[in-house]
């Protein structure tokens, strides 16, 4: 599992500051169209070798590794498209939109995968996520907003072009926290994620069915978050508002650590963190979003963008890798742990610095 996760995450690392150059120099919505497509064909493959019962782990990390550069390249163009669609003004309210959308698509998918799993198989699964990617084509395909060219720059190199992304990210006292608490927080979030399934299903017993009813419950509390994160921002700031998110995000993974198996209080605690930190994490990513769009020059956004993408995937992959030695050595508990207690740290990361009074 964390060789499958690591796969998808290396390639991020590889290709990440790459993808900023290419996003700043060209239009971002083909960049996206591309990305899709090539994923649903990438993705595809995993049932079409399933079928003909040619099927190898060794397929999944190739899988994973090719599908995690062409997501690469769609986050950083997806996250630099969203100001120039709708103008830096409207991007708080852009990004709590888009986050609502995705809470609702999270509740769905996570209610319904793990029925799906039971019921067709994985491989069977995979196929309709190889289709997902192509509604996400066709949804890109429709819009009708024109798109400007980028302005043509003195382009000095590849290398140049990723170093002044990377200088701008650091030399901007708030961006630089941001990316900081950023790292904090994937570090975190990649231990959570690299034993998270493994822990409830093995050491809890709880079936893919009932786990998937379990996490789409933090879809809907991440779409109460979308929708109030404007507001939250406008009462205490956006840096309180991101600090809060990230202590509340990690108090409700020490409550999975601490989750007996099975039984009602183990439901129970595993429901809670579902209402506790997704909402956590809605409002600490939308808040992070946006203030780093709204800092970041246009012309370097990309770049910016990749740039704390890129440092967040390598605080990942070393998160992931860490936290498999941490299992087998103490168990899953104890990485679970370690993982909200990053969270902690991002949270210090921005109560150290100019974000924590930036409303």
């Amino acid at each position: 599992m964390a060789f499958v996760t690591s796969a998808d995450v290396l390639a991020g690392i590889c290709f990440a500051l790459f993808a900023g150059v290419w996003v700043d120099r060209l239009r971002r919505r083909p960049i996206m169209i591309a990305a899709d497509i090539g994923r649903a064909a990438i993705v595809a493959w995993v049932p079409i070798a399933a079928w003909y019962g040619v099927l190898r782990i060794e397929h999944l990390y190739v899988v994973a590794f090719l599908a995690g550069i062409l997501t690469t390249f769609f986050d950083v163009a997806y996250h630099s498209y969203l100001p120039t669609l709708i103008g830096r003004e409207q991007v708080m309210e852009g990004n709590s939109k888009l986050t609502a959308s995705e809470s609702i698509a999270e509740f769905g998918s996570f209610s319904v995968s793990g029925w799906l799993v039971q019921l067709v198989t994985a491989p069977g699964a995979m196929a309709i996520d190889a289709l997902s990617f192509v509604v996400s084509a066709v949804s890109l395909l429709v819009i009708r907003a024109p798109e400007p060219t980028p302005a043509a720059t003195d382009r000095r190199g590849v290398g140049h072009e990723i170093a002044e992304g990377m200088r701008t990210l650091w030399d901007d006292p708030r961006l630089r926290a941001l990316a900081l608490s950023r790292v904090g927080f994937a570090a975190g979030a990649g231990m959570f994620g690299a034993v998270v399934l493994l822990f409830v299903s093995r050491d809890l017993g709880f079936s893919p069915g009932a786990q998937g009813v379990i996490y789409g419950i933090g879809g809907l509390t991440s779409l109460a978050a979308a929708t109030a994160a404007g507001r939250c921002r406008a009462r205490f700031g956006a840096g309180p508002s991101m600090i809060g998110g990230l202590v509340t995000g990690g108090l409700g993974v020490m409550l999975i650590a601490a989750a007996p198996r099975r039984g009602a209080l183990g439901v129970a605690m595993l429901v809670t963190q579902q209402i506790v930190s997704d909402p956590g994490w809605a409002i600490y990513s939308i808040n992070e979003t946006t203030m780093r769009q709204d800092l970041a020059p246009e012309a370097v956004l990309g770049r910016v963008t990749a740039a704390d993408r890129f440092a967040s995937l390598v605080a990942t992959l070393v998160a992931t890798i860490l936290a498999g030695v941490i299992a087998d050595l103490a168990g899953s508990r104890v990485v679970l742990a370690a993982g909200a207690c990053c969270m902690f740290v991002a949270a210090l990361i921005l109560l150290a610095s100019p974000v924590r009074y930036r409303r």
